[in-house]
């Protein structure tokens, strides 16, 4: 594809800035100082410091290079006195960087882009790959400025209103679409360390599913202990008569968890009922079902007979230590890598912060209902007609982001029609 030339419309990088992150200019004739130069980027510039002594210097989130001719392995790292303006697009050099001198700005990229000749020249960093695919959202800012426009002011629903008022109801609406309307879902890949426990995400709010990776890349899904066991919230120490205990400050002494200790201890599979067998069939969501692995029979043919079902699984368990806020698993989960799915509110960092276009409609009623209606002497015909709109708009929305195809569906009920014979 071709690097076409930003349009009047509401795409504003060209191809170049977009795969690659990159933004070329040409410097005056005249070498002056403090010469600007204004990016387009939809991803604002951040400089910690154009120092690379500078302990903030790794905080930028993007690199200048200048070059003579312009020429591929020509260009060399710009490391003198530089600044970004208060739009947080402009940038100055305060050098002159040469007579009509090639000037690129590169946005770090995971590859490093290819303006840097050594490795310490190179942008590394992921705010290009931030930006791939962000036409599909909206900002939680151009939505309050947007509803702003559209429904506040004279001969419209709401005469006036308190910008205050209206972040605090985006927000809002901002962190209840997160929870079952917007595809807020994020996951971490982690590895399960010897202590069988897991710090919770910084933006954790609820888990989705915890699985476990084998060598092939397939998940298994871990379930949660439920009732199989627990990690107490409180381990006071107790005396001989069962009290417990106190220090020289009138405190609760506490200790460590012994439900959690013979928990991580434990043999898994005194817990599940899998056999013992010098085949490891630990990558099965299931084991010996029917005739198979060539043995008449089959191994643990029968056995599946008067099963516990929430036991009956050999994937592992884990549950969440409200106590110190961590992930606990089972033993036959150590060193295993597991990717954990998580919803959190959709505000804990700026790029959470956006909107699909597919929901920003309902996020419109949804803003114009919590206002409208927390307003005295409000008509009740009126709160209800917001009500009903706000429910109708965001079930649409919930519909267009579940991104049903109907060949997906099909693919799936095509297995629904065997039979199962045994």
């Amino acid at each position: 594809m071709a690097i076409q030339p930003t349009n009047d419309g509401l795409i504003t990088e060209n191809a170049q800035q977009y795969y690659s992150g990159a933004q070329g200019f040409r410097a005056l004739s005249n070498n002056a100082n403090n010469q600007e130069f204004v990016t387009t980027f939809n991803t604002e510039l951040y400089l910690g410091s154009w120092n690379q002594s500078n302990v903030d210097y790794g905080l930028n989130n993007f690199k200048v290079y200048t070059s003579e001719t312009g020429l591929p392995n020509s260009y060399t790292e710009w490391l003198t006195e530089m600044s970004v303006g208060s739009d947080n697009r402009t940038l100055t050099l305060a050098a002159g960087p040469g007579v009509n001198a090639y000037v690129v700005v590169q946005l770090t990229i995971l590859t490093g882009g290819k303006y840097g000749q050594t490795e310490s020249q190179k942008a590394y960093g992921e705010a290009t790959e931030d930006n791939y695919g962000s036409y599909q959202y909206i900002k939680l800012n151009d939505i309050i400025n947007n509803f702003q426009v559209g429904y506040v002011g004279q001969d419209k629903i709401l005469p006036r209103v308190k910008r205050s008022d209206l972040i605090f109801f985006a927000k809002r609406s901002m962190q209840e679409f997160s929870y079952d309307t917007l595809k807020s879902i994020k996951s971490a890949e982690l590895t399960v360390p010897p202590t069988l426990t897991l710090v919770l995400p910084q933006d954790y709010v609820n888990y989705v599913r915890c699985s476990w990776i084998d060598n092939l890349g397939v998940k298994h899904i871990i379930y949660p202990t439920n009732n199989i066991t627990i990690s107490p919230y409180y381990t006071q120490v107790q005396d001989s008569t069962g009290i417990p205990t106190q220090d020289n400050f009138g405190n609760d002494i506490e200790g460590t968890s012994i439900t959690q200790d013979r928990w991580h201890n434990s043999d898994s599979n005194l817990v599940d009922g899998v056999a013992q067998t010098g085949n490891d069939f630990s990558e099965s969501d299931w084991y010996g079902y029917g005739y198979g692995w060539g043995v008449t029979g089959g191994y643990g043919y029968g056995q599946l007979y008067g099963m516990d079902p929430q036991a009956s699984q050999g994937n592992g368990w884990f549950n969440i230590n409200e106590r110190e806020n961590k992930l606990s698993f089972s033993s036959n989960l150590v060193d295993k890598l597991i990717v954990l799915e998580y919803v959190s509110d959709g505000l804990a960092y700026d790029l959470d912060s956006r909107v699909p276009k597919m929901a920003e409609e309902a996020m419109y009623a949804a803003i114009l209902y919590s206002l409208v209606s927390g307003r005295i002497n409000q008509p009740e015909y009126v709160v209800q007609r917001l009500r009903k709109d706000k429910i109708s708009k965001l079930r649409n929305a919930k519909i267009r982001l579940s991104n049903i195809k109907l060949d997906e569906i099909s693919q799936v009920m095509r297995g629904k029609s065997k039979w199962i014979k045994h």
